[in-house]
């Protein structure tokens, strides 16, 4: 199926049967991605006398609860809420699902101290034409392992507050990113990034997804990006940020 888009004046076809999934998902395996020393995702049957919510158990159908943290578990998509006393949901925030998208991928500077950080002199060259308002970063190397790696202590990938100004000074509203967090692992409590990015009236209009990732074979360049979310009244919620390749018609 295929669709017709414009944008600046050129004209594109999307075959929206061709979109590509850049999430991870919350998986009840060994192999799940866990960060910050969250508890592992876990889904498990509802009991209630001798009822049992698993067909494999002899119950009738299958019936779970999960236990999830939504930041340390898998591909999420968070807001403002993150940070403020005030309860503020994702769902309140995002009222757009579909987006032009940049897909970038960076390679972070290496610091005396080991810590792999990405910089705004990096990221000036990619961006300082282009229009981005919605914004994807691979960063390189692009191990496969991402989608599975157990990051707690082992200090990932950041920002510094520096790039991230210089992305919000490219009016990006929507930033997916495929390590677990803007900031630095422990910082304590400082979040530049993150404050930086929802800073001032901006806030309630930007989103950060953490924790995607992007296979090698698609290229850098412009998508459509659909931004699927879980129907949930949180800060972060589960998401399922899909990309699809335009062609010039």
């Amino acid at each position: 199926m295929n669709i017709d888009v414009e944008i600046l004046e050129q004209k594109y076809k999307v075959n929206l049967k061709a979109g590509l999934d850049i999430s991870i998902p919350f998986s009840d395996s060994l192999d799940q991605v866990n960060c910050f020393y969250a508890p592992f995702f876990k889904s498990e049957p509802v009991r209630i006398g001798d009822f049992v919510g698993s067909v494999i158990e002899g119950g009738p159908v299958n019936f779970n609860n999960i236990f999830l943290n939504v930041h340390g578990n898998g591909t999420h998509t968070e807001c403002i809420g993150h940070l403020t006393k005030e309860i503020i949901s994702v769902n309140n925030i995002l009222k757009e699902y579909i987006f032009i998208n940049h897909l970038i991928s960076i390679t972070p500077e290496e610091k005396n101290n080991g810590d792999l950080v990405i910089e705004k002199q990096t990221l000036e060259p990619i961006l300082n034409d282009l229009n981005v308002q919605t914004l994807s970063i691979r960063t390189l190397p692009n191990d496969i392992l991402k989608r599975s790696k157990k990051y707690s202590g082992t200090n990932p990938i950041y920002f510094s507050k520096e790039a991230m100004d210089y992305i919000v000074s490219k009016n990006v509203k929507h930033l997916l990113v495929d390590i677990p967090s803007v900031d630095r692992e422990e910082d304590n409590g400082l979040l530049l990034a993150h404050r930086s990015f929802w800073k001032d009236d901006r806030a309630l209009n930007c989103t950060i997804t953490e924790l995607i990732y992007v296979p090698d074979e698609a290229p850098d360049g412009v998508y459509l990006l659909l931004l699927q979310t879980a129907p949930m009244e949180l800060d972060a919620v589960p998401s399922r940020p899909i990309l699809y390749p335009l062609i010039y018609a």
